[in-house]
């Protein structure tokens, strides 16, 4: 059975961060995710959560400055200590919010670093990163996203993604699988899907072109839905797409999985 998670930091833009997590269970997730929560206290994300009876579903580590163009930590070799203290402040906010979910993000390595150095400090930090998030409950992610969105992005396909995590070499490094960002990288998203369904415990999804709701563009998500249901996946599945209108109008596609 489809689980949707409602992504915050995309949908339901129309009110402020924290009345989002009453938007999205007043229209039926019971699950939500989104970039960071370190804006806020821990306590005062949970009380939301317990008052609309959400489950957090996955949260990013610490990118660096987000604001500044920073994308994520992972793969630069000028800021493993600010990776590693990120580690454990994400720790915290999981144990406090029940957070089964951490996703990595390679971030975009300064001009002029050697691949090979970027790679082998990406694995290190996952390395480091695994057994602690293991630790306290939680998988650890590591995201493939496009670089026609964020331009000098360091892991772009599936297949660089798991060739860092085999390299890893820890039960708990695992990869998120986002369907939009696959599609414009890789197509072929069933068979990929169906290959690494023992690899992936979390999936995201937004149409292509556009990144908007399903059903604006180019990908059968009522096929890859029954699809992904048909090979027992039991995760959710994060709403990370941008509405193109009202968040609320646009939601038709999802009735028949929120109920």
């Amino acid at each position: 059975m489809v689980k949707l998670a409602a992504n915050l930091s995309m949908m339901f833009t129309e009110v402020e961060m924290l009345d989002r997590f009453d938007a999205a269970a007043n229209t039926g997730f019971k699950g939500v995710e989104y970039l960071f929560p370190y804006d806020f206290p821990a306590e005062q994300i949970k009380e939301r959560l317990e008052k609309n009876g959400l489950k957090q579903v996955l949260f990013d580590l610490p990118a660096g400055d987000w604001d500044g163009g920073d994308r994520g930590l992972a793969a630069l070799p000028d800021r493993v200590e600010e990776f590693r203290d990120g580690v454990g402040m994400a720790i915290e906010y999981a144990k406090t919010l029940d957070c089964g979910q951490l996703t990595c993000l390679a971030g975009i390595p300064p001009a002029g670093t050697d691949p090979e150095v970027a790679t082998q400090t990406l694995i290190d930090n996952m390395a480091f990163a695994a057994p602690l998030v293991a630790d306290a409950g939680a998988k650890l992610l590591l995201e493939p996203i496009n670089p026609r969105d964020i331009p000098g992005y360091f892991i772009t396909t599936s297949s660089q993604g798991i060739s860092v995590l085999d390299a890893v070499g820890h039960e708990n490094a695992w990869l998120q699988y986002d369907i939009y960002h696959m599609q414009i990288m890789e197509g072929d998203l069933a068979p990929t899907i169906e290959r690494l369904k023992n690899r992936i415990p979390h999936f995201q999804l937004a149409d292509n072109p556009g990144r908007n709701e399903p059903g604006t563009g180019e990908i059968n998500y009522p096929y890859l839905f029954s699809f992904i249901d048909g090979l027992g996946y039991k995760g959710w599945i994060g709403c990370e797409y941008k509405p193109a209108g009202v968040t609320e109008d646009g939601l038709g596609w999802a009735a028949a999985y929120l109920g």
